[in-house]
Parts: structure tokens; sequence; C-alpha cells
């Protein structure tokens, strides 16, 4: 959780509160992990941007930047199913146990390392000229087993939503 960026009273705000206070937000990437943890709960989260042009995913915000350092880059070569559902879909995912990250994430081992063995993946979405949907990026959050439902995705959905601007603007480069 980015430190300082909610104050107390913010612990005790709404969903709705909280996405407000992130959209007025001048430090928007901190804001949205204060408010997500309050929200939907998390150990780790991050925001990638997808650069189609360059077929990869740069972290651009990480709330553990030790473990997961901001410009970190990710081939999106192949995709994989959940490449297929969060990118090309623009649905979220949940993986509920870390069998289930495992299939999906090749540093595992390493999300497992820090207590987290569930993940919600929110696709960022924008439509194109073409008035196509595509995913400009990815908010993720990862937290202990079992943690995340369906109930949560309703819950974080409205907050990927205040990073399209920001996540298409860096799509176009």
């Amino acid at each position: 959780m980015a430190s300082g960026s909610l104050s107390s009273k913010a612990k005790t705000m709404s969903g709705l509160e909280l996405l407000a206070r992130c959209k007025a937000s001048p430090d928007l990437f901190p804001a949205l992990d204060d408010a997500l943890a309050q929200v939907v709960g998390h150990r780790l989260f991050t925001l990638m941007a997808i650069d189609w042009k360059r077929n990869e995913a740069e972290r651009i915000y990480s709330s553990r930047p030790k473990e997961y350092p901001l410009g970190g880059r990710k081939a999106l070569g192949e995709l994989t199913d959940w490449g297929e559902i969060v990118l090309i879909s623009c649905k979220p995912w949940i993986a509920r146990t870390i069998e289930d990250i495992r299939g999906a994430f090749f540093d595992h081992e390493l999300i497992a390392s820090l207590g987290c063995q569930s993940c919600l993946n929110i696709p960022v979405t924008s439509t194109d000229a073409s008035g196509i949907l595509r995913a400009v990026g990815t908010m993720n959050m990862l937290h202990e087993n079992n943690h995340f439902g369906p109930e949560h995705v309703a819950k974080a959905m409205p907050f990927a939503a205040l990073l399209e601007p920001v996540l298409s603007s860096w799509a176009a480069g």
C-alpha cells in the first residue's frame, strides 16, 4: 500500500468516496493503490501499460518496487489463456490459488514468496479510432489464497476506468 496517500479518515470512506478522491488526486497511481487496498484488498498492486507496437507490457506502478521495479517489461509473445482473456477479450481474470497463478505467470515463485496466492487482473480498455475495444493496460492485485471473487471485480472495475485516459495516451506514445 502506498504510504501517506490517504488520510486516516479515508480508511472509513465508501467505495464511491474513494473513487471520487482518486479521480481528484494529482498522484493517481498511489491513490488507486490505497483505495483498492481498502475496497478490494491486496498485498501487491501493479499497473502495466500495453505497447501493442512493441508487443510488450511495461510496469508503470508497483506497490513493491524492490520486487517488481518500475519499467519492468514483459514480452507478450504468443498469448497464453490469460492473455487471450485479459488482453484480447478485455475481461477480468481471477486466480484463486497459486496453482492458477503458476499456469499463467513465469514469476509465480516470486509471487508466492510475497505471500500472494490469488490474483485479480482487470483490463484497462479504450476504444480505438476504428471503434474496436482494446486493452491499453492492466490493473493487477495479488493477495492470500482464495481472496478474490466476482464481488471484487465489480468493486475494482470503476477504478480501472480512471486509468483509461492515462494509459491510452501512454499506448499512443
